[in-house]
């Protein structure tokens, strides 16, 4: 009978107080663009090695409201072959939703053979949003913690690679941003009630984002914190990090041609292959 892997803490996770959020702006955006683009076309080669080899993985999006998790999101996949990858915003769960198990609505989104999938917000969300404003009880929350470890070592187990993301920025940045939302014709959607109301509870989010940190950091998918007071930085940080975890015990080079369809296109087309 198959034993699932054990589940294995960081040593020394992360934690946000730990994180330097300065030092960290491109010069110019020259270099920006070049940095973004080299990454953007690793990251598509990558996909196309995902594809062939029928691998899957996915890409946790947490943060802090106006982290910039949708911008860098956007960055990601700007690039890369849309049949490919789906993007998952969540928000409140619906009625059935409400009625079955957390965990439930994530994994009828779980991605196909040779895809991507991304999560903007994710089943952290019961350890966060669910704990701080009270919508699961202590019980609850606490007993995510394993529900949530052994969901994903099921999945790694299963060949899924997973990939978790936290966007952070400091209080003043977020206030920043918020003030730029509000006065800005185009961007005003974005600024909600609960980001506002969340804002109050800052010390609260702060502690529940390190307990997550703690509890659910293992060895095979530790959370990667990008300092994220600079777009620019948190952008082609994320991209960087994630062609790297991507392309881990990865053979990423074209997959070779068949011999067969060369003959065939050969007698067909006329068509000669060139080594």
């Amino acid at each position: 009978m198959h034993q699932p892997s054990p589940i294995i803490l960081q040593n020394n996770p992360p934690f946000l107080d730990e994180i330097d959020l300065t030092n960290t702006q491109l010069a110019e955006k020259s270099v920006y663009l070049k940095t973004l683009k080299k990454s953007q076309k690793k990251i598509l080669s990558v996909q196309q090695a995902y594809y062939h080899q029928k691998r899957r993985a996915i890409l946790v999006f947490e943060g802090w409201d106006a982290s910039g998790k949708g911008g860098a999101i956007r960055r990601l996949t700007e690039k890369l072959d849309p049949r490919g990858v789906n993007v998952h915003p969540i928000g409140t769960p619906t009625p059935e939703e409400q009625s079955k198990h957390y965990l439930y609505r994530f994994q009828t989104r779980l991605p196909k053979a040779g895809t991507l999938a991304l999560f903007d917000r994710s089943w952290y969300g019961r350890v966060l949003v669910e704990r701080v404003e009270g919508f699961a009880s202590e019980q609850e929350w606490q007993r995510a913690y394993q529900e949530i470890n052994e969901f994903e070592r099921s999945l790694i187990d299963d060949g899924v690679k997973i990939i978790k993301i936290f966007m952070h920025i400091s209080p003043e940045e977020q206030l920043k941003r918020f003030e730029e939302r509000l006065n800005n014709p185009v961007k005003r959607w974005k600024l909600t009630s609960e980001d506002i109301r969340n804002r109050a509870k800052w010390t609260d989010y702060h502690q529940a984002i390190n307990d997550m940190f703690k509890y659910t950091s293992t060895e095979a998918a530790p959370w990667h914190i990008i300092p994220a007071n600079h777009k620019w930085y948190a952008r082609t940080d994320v991209l960087k990090i994630i062609e790297a975890q991507l392309s881990e015990g990865m053979d990423i080079s074209p997959p070779p041609l068949d011999p067969a369809m060369i003959q065939e296109a050969y007698e067909a087309l006329g068509i000669k292959i060139s080594d």
